[in-house]
């Protein structure tokens, strides 16, 4: 399963990365969710333990791994979605649903967005229609919020709920309800695949 985090800018894309890889990696010690950082805003993998211990060197780094989204960069992310023969990979794309990401998507198999505003969904929906990603998953990221809403799954096969706070540096998010159901969820998936 290749498995891309789309949604609007702000979203908490990064951060729900970041704590479905903490939280698949607590429960299985066979299934390892490989991660490509397919964006150009600067925040690899390393970015939420490092801005948790040091918010400074983590912007200073943020900005010094910041680089502009040329073609070339875009064809080595692609390469990378095309060849991972990893059995979960999470893909974290940037935040417009362009030409460049289609070309970093071309060889993704399913989708999870997210959004503040749910209405913003519609062009990633389109996004996964055109690029025939499965939409596994539609996210609430209520940054205001102090529960999750649990996941429930849709006459079209579709889970959806809600997920409270992402924040950069917060190391809790892998043990928030709906990110905890949603690597369960994408292990269980995952696992069908391999055999």
């Amino acid at each position: 399963m290749k498995i891309v985090l789309c949604g609007p800018p702000h979203s908490g894309k990064s951060c729900l990365r970041f704590g479905l890889k903490e939280a698949i990696k607590s429960v299985s010690r066979s299934l390892y969710p490989f991660v490509i950082t397919a964006c150009p805003d600067g925040e690899g993998s390393w970015f939420q333990e490092t801005t948790r211990d040091n918010p400074n060197l983590a912007t200073i780094l943020k900005a010094a791994y910041k680089r502009n989204f040329t073609e070339e960069l875009v064809k080595i992310m692609a390469e990378w979605v095309k060849t991972c023969v990893s059995p979960l990979l999470l893909v974290d794309i940037g935040e417009i649903p362009d030409t460049k990401n289609e070309n970093i998507c071309a060889y993704a198999t399913h989708a999870i967005l997210l959004a503040g505003d749910l209405d913003r969904l519609l062009e990633w929906r389109e996004f996964c229609s055109k690029m025939k990603l499965q939409i596994v998953a539609e996210i609430h990221s209520d940054y205001n919020g102090t529960l999750d809403k649990s996941l429930v799954v849709g006459n079209d096969g579709i889970y959806r709920g809600s997920v409270h706070y992402l924040e950069r540096g917060d190391l809790s998010i892998q043990q928030r309800p709906t990110v905890i159901e949603l690597a369960n969820l994408l292990m269980c998936m995952a696992t069908e695949k391999e055999r």
